[in-house]
């Protein structure tokens, strides 16, 4: 299973707040920081908002920031969040697949299992699990 960058970014956003909760953080700091575009960056940072996971300020003085403890954030549930499609293969997407092999294949079970157990991983894992203090 791999990520998509935007989660990855919004996994990379989530940790640097928490790291820095005292504060605002800019979208341009956190772009700089981990060396994103700040046009993508602004994608993901209003899906976070939409999502509940980050407060946003607009104008002077404004940015964001976490909308809740890093305690309260669940790696798995910002995953499932930010991720537009957790289609594993082909044969999750019963509108476009057209694998010869279904309905004959047990490949999808085993995926739906391995897909279900990563989740259940994340799920045990918070923001504050991961999210070391900023160096002063």
């Amino acid at each position: 299973m791999q990520l998509t960058r935007f989660t990855d970014y919004s996994l990379r956003v989530l940790i640097y707040l928490a790291a820095h909760p005292a504060r605002l953080a800019t979208i341009p700091e956190v772009a700089a920081a981990h060396r994103i575009s700040q046009n993508h960056l602004m994608k993901v940072v209003h899906q976070l908002g939409l999502q509940g996971f980050i407060a946003t300020q607009r104008g002077k003085g404004g940015g964001m920031r976490l909308a809740r403890p890093p305690e309260e954030i669940r790696l798995g549930d910002v995953v499932r969040a930010m991720e537009e499609n957790m289609a594993l293969a082909e044969c999750f997407d019963l509108g476009t697949q057209g694998c010869a092999l279904l309905p004959g294949c047990g490949l999808k079970g085993v995926l739906l299992e391995a897909r279900a157990n990563f989740l259940a991983t994340l799920d045990r894992y918070t923001l504050a699990d991961i999210a070391r203090p900023a160096a002063s």
